[in-house]
């Protein structure tokens, strides 16, 4: 049984709109795939689809995260100042995000090599349990443990959003909460600076997976 870990350094955007979809943007510069950006909706049905660039970005992705729906197509995202731009397929979305409160000035004190670090995040796993759905440590599928790690977070103060060009309304709050893994993403639209790590065991001689 071998175990292997995967750090994700990006963004990670949250929003909600009228219509009742929720769409969390994934960008990360830095990633063990390359830099690369991809989607996660939740329509107002329930179903969880995921729109990546690659398939072999979605089959990553999809082993760790649920879907009903997985589609393969370019995704661009943007970014001009405040404002971020984001195109997935079917999906149009852009967003403005506004300035720091008092926590997101805290999480940029936080040293990037201590981000990096589980430990860190299962020290933050008490106090993220206040906000409703948000959890920092979990695990979503057998075989795979995860920690994230905030370093930045700024409110998302405006939105506008289409899926296979019908408007998805204005911005709204991210409720209910998404279902993609054992955590939500805040339920106020938020941009969050992100250091995402992946502990995945892979199958020994005999075949045998850890729990």
């Amino acid at each position: 049984m071998e175990r292997e870990r995967l750090t994700f350094d990006g963004w990670i955007a949250a929003v909600g709109t009228e219509s009742g979809t929720r769409v969390v943007v994934g960008h990360w510069p830095c990633s063990p795939l390359g830099p690369f950006s991809d989607v996660m909706l939740e329509r107002v049905d329930g179903q969880r689809i995921l729109l990546a660039p690659s398939a072999r970005i979605a089959e990553c992705v999809a082993d760790i995260y649920h879907f009903d729906e997985v589609r393969t197509v370019p995704v661009g995202v943007h970014r001009c100042d405040r404002v971020w731009d984001v195109a997935a397929g079917p999906l149009v979305l852009r967003f403005r995000t506004g300035g720091r409160g008092a926590l997101g000035l805290a999480l940029r004190a936080v040293p990037p090599a201590l981000a990096r670090r589980p430990a860190w995040a299962a020290l933050a796993a008490g106090p993220a349990r206040l906000l409703p759905g948000v959890r920092t440590r979990g695990s979503s599928r057998r075989g795979y443990r995860q920690w994230y790690a905030a370093r930045d977070l700024r409110p998302i103060t405006d939105a506008a959003a289409s899926f296979g060009g019908v408007d998805l309304g204005p911005l709204a709050p991210v409720v209910p909460p998404v279902r993609f893994g054992f955590g939500s993403a805040p339920a106020t639209p938020a941009l969050v600076r992100v250091v995402s790590t992946v502990e995945r065991t892979r199958a020994g001689p005999s075949g045998d997976t850890a729990a």
